[in-house]
């Protein structure tokens, strides 16, 4: 199992690319189900779980083509409509295959989720969705069998707001007959890019970007070329190691229009920020300054940013407070950036950082996607070695993250 040796201590000057959006990439692809076309992707990220996705997709009998950030889909032989529990069951994106198969083919068999640890995230509201729409859904198994000879349009109000769950049912109405009304849909920019991935495949949807999405469902679509929007938390995360360590770097092919809390919440710490096009500059000299946060959904301060975030605060230069409202179990981190020097204490979904004036390094265990990002960060700030294991888990969101970081001036190596 691979891990990540960091020697902490050094400041990081240069440049940072940043990759495509696992969690817009991860949707499109999906969509690739909904037409016989071509669908010719760019600036696809190269993550663990992009490839899980595509192993997923080509066991239907899609074909797949990749060179590199490019893929093009084409979906013209789908032979089997079953998303099987091998490959389902390290990533709850999965799910995602189920509107389109379902929307296309009238049937669909998909292995209930699984992926990181960080709260229940129950599909209930996918399925309550399809329900609406007019399937008939059975859980059996372990798995989600769905079928309706032709899906209908309907109005959807979810209880919840949930991203795959509203890219999962728009997906579906793209297809369905009439109108479909999704109320309480998520406003995440991946939401917004598959939307308009979709529109320019043919579909018909109003309101995007807004709460209410307006589908008029068509009776085909068809291929298109579409560049991936690029990540946002990858840059934001890169953004917090230079906070964390000091330095000067620039972050380049970004969207800053995209992100606008976490940079607000970053100039708050002492992060010098100069905004050009899709180049931020960065530069922190000095000791971070504490943040307090609370996360909610878009466009509110992100959760996949508050463990980033949390690594910073631990030597910030006073006490902060973090609340989280998302995932019920998204505090995993404190206790291995404790391990590290940091003080951290939790009440419930918020937790109390004292700011310390040094962490030490330490072997440290990721237990999810974002909490080893974080342990990342604090091992660059600290004094020593640090060694982050378990990180198949960071390799499931972060494109080559120990390559841009030794780029860039840390002393950062992967232990086979």
């Amino acid at each position: 199992m691979d891990k990540l040796q960091i020697v902490g201590g050094k400041r990081l000057h240069g440049d940072i690319p940043i990759s495509g959006a696992k969690n817009a990439a991860l949707p499109i692809l999906c969509a690739g189900l909904l037409t016989s076309g071509d669908l010719a992707l760019s600036n696809v990220p190269r993550l663990h779980d992009v490839r899980t996705m595509l192993r997923l997709l080509e066991q239907t009998g899609l074909k797949v083509t990749q060179d590199d950030e490019r893929v093009t889909l084409n979906g013209a032989n789908i032979t089997s409509l079953e998303a099987p529990y091998e490959l389902v069951k390290t990533m709850r994106a999965s799910i995602l295959v189920l509107g389109p198969m379902l929307a296309r083919f009238g049937e669909a068999r998909v292995s209930l989720p699984g992926g990181c640890a960080i709260g229940s995230r129950p599909v209930d509201q996918h399925i309550k969705g399809l329900r609406a729409m007019g399937a008939d859904i059975t859980i059996e198994g372990g798995y989600i069998h769905a079928r309706c000879a032709k899906l209908k349009g309907a109005r959807i109000h979810t209880d919840m707001i949930t991203v795959t769950g509203t890219e999962n049912l728009l997906m579906a109405a793209t297809l369905a007959d009439g109108e479909t009304i999704l109320e309480n849909a998520a406003r995440e920019p991946e939401v917004v890019d598959l939307a308009n991935m979709l529109v320019a495949m043919g579909a018909k949807i109003d309101g995007i970007g807004t709460d209410r999405l307006v589908i008029q469902g068509v009776p085909s679509l068809h291929g298109t070329q579409h560049a991936v929007i690029s990540d946002r938390i990858e840059a934001a995360t890169f953004l917090c190691a230079v906070a964390a360590t000091g330095g000067d770097i620039r972050i380049t092919n970004t969207r800053t229009d995209i992100f606008d809390v976490a940079l607000d919440k970053l100039r708050e710490i002492g992060l010098q920020l100069a905004i050009e096009g899709d180049t931020i500059r960065a530069r922190m000299d000095g000791r971070p300054q504490p943040v307090s946060f609370r996360t909610t959904e878009y466009p509110g301060f992100p959760t996949d940013m508050q463990a980033q975030f949390m690594a910073v605060d631990t030597i910030a230069a006073g006490p902060s407070r973090v609340t989280e409202t998302i995932f019920e179990n998204r505090f995993m981190h404190v206790q291995e950036l404790n391990r590290l020097g940091a003080q951290i204490s939790t009440e419930g979904n918020t937790a109390f950082i004292e700011g310390v004036p040094r962490l030490v390094g330490a072997p440290v265990m990721a237990t999810d996607l974002r909490a080893s990002a974080s342990l990342v960060i604090a091992g660059l700030a600290a004094e020593g070695t640090t060694v982050v294991d378990r990180i198949y888990h960071l390799d499931r969101g972060y494109d080559r993250m120990e390559a841009k970081l030794s780029a860039v001036g840390a002393d950062i190596v992967r232990i086979k």
